[in-house]
């Protein structure tokens, strides 16, 4: 399991102009499933995210959790986070899930989120070509292996 999170002052997701989630303050997670993923980490992965202390505090110090700052998350499926380059100009995705695993893994994982966080937890549509609009905050841009 693959994570790229990156804080965001605000972003969207939308299909063909129709909006289908969107946020202000807080997270855009992209996540990639690999084929040996069971599941078994998906509880770990989404404590790690609303616990992560990267909003500034007071003093400008990365210190507040998502909680902390009332901060929403924009969860986004992206198996090309498994993209073998080593060979050849086109990327191989042999070691992305197969979509019927993955999907099952995804929506878990949305699951898990809406359970423990504190603010609200938009998707976009798994498997299907989305349009993502954010705006990074900081830039901090974060990426999680597990």
């Amino acid at each position: 399991m693959r994570v790229v999170l990156q804080r965001v002052s605000r972003a969207r997701v939308s299909i063909a102009g129709r909006v289908l989630g969107g946020i202000g303050r807080g997270y855009v997670i992209l996540v990639g499933f690999r084929t040996e993923d069971d599941g078994t980490k998906l509880e770990w992965m989404a404590d790690k995210i609303i616990g992560l202390r990267v909003f500034g505090d007071v003093e400008g110090k990365m210190n507040l959790a998502l909680a902390d700052v009332g901060g929403g998350i924009l969860v986004v499926s992206q198996f090309t986070l498994y993209a073998d380059t080593h060979k050849g100009r086109r990327p191989s995705f042999v070691d992305a899930a197969p979509p019927e695993v993955a999907t099952a893994l995804y929506n878990r994982f949305v699951e898990i989120l809406r359970e423990r966080a504190a603010g609200p937890v938009e998707t976009g549509e798994f498997g299907a070509v989305m349009a993502v609009e954010l705006v990074n905050d900081g830039p901090v841009t974060l990426i999680l292996d597990r």
